[in-house]
């Protein structure tokens, strides 16, 4: 198809959205709501081999809620981890395929029904492959720090991403999505990987934040974007997984260090203890409240708004219908 083509379903689906597209929630959130048990280092990456029909019936809840992009359940979803579980490669990379055939699938099942009815207000969603930071697969708690340690150089961290960015490619998505990136090593990893891989679909690069100034490491996003800014490969660049109460500071900062479009897909407001393998109280945010800062965030830049951890699809009609009322596509 070519990039400059590829780029222009998303262009075409913000446009189409009235300036700012819907992304999903919290995949692994749902799936416990449905009684899925995913404490595990495979995370929501487990339902594809226990039950991956409950996977696509969670994407099917996100676009009637309104989503724009399913994000796949491959944020977790790695070679070395599934071997890890006795798993082959042959298996591994087929549940890797699998992780986007579930989207598609979702999405292709659920437009065909809506796309009927002159009167419906949904778009035709995008299908975005996750690909979590090297972090994700540690299951250490580190893409909310960014200390990879003096041996993870950007050589390795290629080579760990590239089988899976290959693969993934390869089944069909619409847009590559790099998720809760934590240092500019890791994103200069990926901008190199799609360059000599010669990706011709979209892509976003997401960082996380802990201060809501920098990135996890502690390097401004300033030098974290230096790179990015200079790759066509890249079409949007922004915040996943932090506090909510971050978000419109950190569009206003990201809106004078880059012209990507921006993607904010906050948290609950909830803290993940990476150690003890929980959520800690803290303040949060609830539909209502998403309900009111979304047009806020559209207002500042975001062209692509959706929820992380511990948000669902109540968060996701909340924001939808906030979206289409200020722009009047309700």
């Amino acid at each position: 198809m070519g990039i400059l083509k590829a780029t222009a379903l998303l262009d075409d689906l913000i446009e189409k959205a009235g300036g700012c597209a819907v992304v999903d929630g919290g995949l692994a959130t749902q799936l416990e709501k449905h009684g899925a048990s995913i404490n595990d280092p495979l995370w929501s990456a487990l339902c594809l081999i226990k039950d991956p029909d409950l996977v696509k019936r969670v994407h099917l809840e996100y676009l009637e809620a309104g989503a724009d992009i399913l994000v796949t359940s491959s944020y977790q979803a790695t070679i070395p981890g599934f071997l890890s579980r006795g798993l082959s490669i042959e298996e591994a990379e087929s549940l890797l395929e699998k992780s986007v055939k579930l989207a598609v699938e979702a999405r292709d099942k659920f437009w065909n029904v809506v796309k009927r009815n002159p009167t419906q207000s949904y778009n035709r969603a995008l299908v975005a492959a996750s690909i979590g930071s090297y972090g994700a697969y540690l299951a250490d708690g580190s893409e909310y720090n960014g200390d990879y340690g003096p041996h993870v150089s950007r050589d390795k961290l290629k080579d760990f991403h590239r089988h899976r960015l290959q693969l993934l490619v390869d089944a069909g998505p619409d847009i590559l999505a790099f998720e809760t990136i934590p240092n500019k090593l890791e994103a200069q990893a990926c901008v190199e990987l799609l360059e000599e891989e010669n990706v011709q679909i979209p892509s976003w690069i997401c960082f996380s934040s802990v201060d809501g100034k920098n990135a996890p490491s502690g390097e401004s996003f300033k030098d974290c974007l230096d790179v990015i800014n200079r790759s066509d490969k890249v079409s949007a660049f922004g915040i996943n997984c932090a506090p909510p109460h971050f978000i419109q500071t950190l569009i206003q900062k990201l809106k004078e260090l880059t012209t990507k479009a921006i993607i904010v897909y906050p948290n609950s407001g909830e803290i993940w203890d990476g150690i003890s393998k929980r959520w800690l109280p803290s303040k949060c945010f609830d539909e209502e409240k998403f309900e009111l800062f979304a047009p806020i965030w559209r207002d500042a830049g975001a062209k692509l708004i959706g929820g992380c951890c511990r948000t669902t699809p109540s968060t996701i009609q909340a924001i939808s219908k906030a979206l289409k009322e200020r722009s009047g596509f309700d």
